[in-house]
Formats: structure tokens, sequence, C-alpha cells
């Protein structure tokens, strides 16, 4: 019997508990049933209990506490440990059925997905080739205030197609908290981030040499000031590059999302259910019984 369920990733401040509050809620709202995991070690508050919570095998202040060691240290030693105990994941999902969308709350340090094995070990004991055959839909969400900024948003969009190379399992890119871009990026413009390519540098409005006359930039000469730093030929050369990596394999493209909005995640659902393809697999409902008629009366009435 297979499962069901998404992996919400992305870096700290995304929204990631946020949209597995909304995407619950409008579940509910419309009669489905889901099962929430929390494998954010340092989490606390939770607008809906989850039905597992990796605290209640580790927790990160516990690990800084006795081991000594820093937030990042220390939520790898947390992932580590739970690959050593993966009964405690297995156990409570292997009675979940196909009508669940199982949600799984991750933690926000990106490498975890970006270069470090853990999380591709976890995926694959999840998945069909690992003991819980879950069909797996990973989601990674990037803030929409990234567009803002050129480099920052092409860093980010880098980190998700890591990810995605990374775990090989169908992928759902979202810019998320699209309310807080409403009046400051016009709707054409927040259309060209969809489909990332190098043509956003041509016109990055924080490119000091696309506003500022030639004569009053900086040569260079100096690589310690602040503008040089950000703003320098090395750093401009950084971000085509990166730039120009993205748009070669063109696997990255976004959804836009506002969890205020009801029907925003309804259309994000609908994407993680096709790309996990929950709806082919659910049995199909009788309809309710037509009432019958004698129609032999109705011709005679």
């Amino acid at each position: 019997m297979s499962k069901y369920g998404v992996l919400v990733m992305g870096p700290a401040g995304a929204g990631k508990t946020t949209f597995c509050s909304a995407l619950i809620q409008h579940l509910r709202n419309n009669k489905r049933s889901c099962f929430y995991i929390n494998l954010d070690p340092a989490a606390e508050e939770f607008a809906y209990e989850p039905d597992i919570d990796i605290k209640d095998l580790i927790s990160l202040e516990d690990v800084m506490e006795e081991m000594g060691l820093g937030p990042n240290g220390g939520l790898i030693y947390c992932f580590e440990f739970l690959l050593e105990n993966l009964d405690f994941l297995t156990e409570p999902l292997d009675p979940v059925t196909e009508e669940y969308l199982i949600i799984i709350d991750m933690p926000g340090q990106i490498e975890l997905y970006t270069h470090i094995p853990i999380l591709p070990s976890l995926v694959k004991h999840l998945t069909r080739t690992g003991a819980l055959n879950i069909n797996l839909c990973a989601t990674y969400l990037l803030e929409s205030t990234f567009v803002i900024d050129r480099a920052k948003f092409f860093a980010g969009t880098l980190s998700a197609m890591s990810a995605m190379i990374m775990l090989e399992v169908p992928h759902v890119n979202v810019l998320s908290k699209m309310d807080l871009v409403k009046g400051t990026v016009g709707k054409m413009e927040l259309k060209r981030f969809i489909d990332p390519d190098t043509s956003l540098l041509d016109d990055d409005p924080a490119d000091p040499s696309l506003t500022t006359p030639s004569s009053a930039i900086d040569d260079g000469s100096d690589p310690t000031t602040a503008g040089n730093m950000m703003g320098g030929g090395s750093f401009k050369r950084l971000n085509r590059a990166v730039a120009q990596l993205i748009d070669d394999f063109s696997m990255v493209s976004f959804l836009q999302l506002d969890v205020q909005d009801e029907d925003s995640v309804g259309a994000i659902l609908s994407y993680i259910d096709d790309a996990i393809q929950f709806h082919e697999a659910q049995e199909p409902r009788e309809p309710n019984d037509e009432i019958e008629t004698n129609w032999e009366d109705a011709d005679m009435s």
C-alpha cells in the first residue's frame, strides 16, 4: 500500500511551519486527512500539534548543552541520531493509509539540503526505495522578498536546485510570503522570477554600474570596502556565473504563495497532489443512489 507525503523545506524564515499550518487547515476544510510530522528539533510553537515530533526523540537544546555543539553542528547531530533510530518514524507511519497526506516540516539549515548526505538517506528510507513506500514530493520555499536583491534570489534559487539534485524526488519550488511584496514589486516584474535566467541581472537595481555614473564608481582597487565587496567586478561575475548555471540546468521554476489566501494554498496543494499522483490512487466514491421514479405514475398524473 502506497502512502503520500510532502517534505516542506527552505531556508530559515521562509515560512515553512506557517505553510504547513495553512495546508493542514485547507485539508481540514476540504475534509481530507493529514498526518503532521515535525523534524525541526528547535521548533517550539505549532498551530497544530504534530503527530510525530522529533523533540520526543532528541532536542537541539539538549544536544547543544550536553555535547557542547553550536546550532548547526547540533542540528546535524540530531539528524544523525534520527538516522540511527528510524523506528521512531517507521512504527507510527506504518499504519497510515493512502487517504492521508503526510506533511513533514523540516528545519531551515540549508546545508541539510545542499551538500550533506543526511537528508538523502532519510528520503530513501521514506520513499519507495525504503521501508515506508511513501510517494514523496519536496516543496522548497524561498521568501519572495529575495526578488528585491537579485544576488540573494539567485543564491536561494541555487540552493533549491541543489536540493532537487540531491534528493531525486518530485519537486515544487515556491515563492512564499507574496503578501510582503504586493505594492512593492509589480505583477509583470514578478513574472520574470517564475523562470529565473541571466536577464534578471541586466537591470539589477542593486547594481551601482547601472545607476551610477562611471566616474563615481570605485575601480575596485580596494576589495575591503563595503561597496567593492558587494558591488565589485568579482561579485558581479560570481552572480552571473551562478545565474548562468541555473539557466543552463533549466530545472527551477517557482509558484507563488500567499498563505492568507486559501485559493493560493489550494493551488500549491494541487501541484503537490499531481507530483505524488495522490488522486489517481484514491478509491472512487459511489454516487448517491438516484431516486427511482415511477414513470408510469408520472405519465398518468
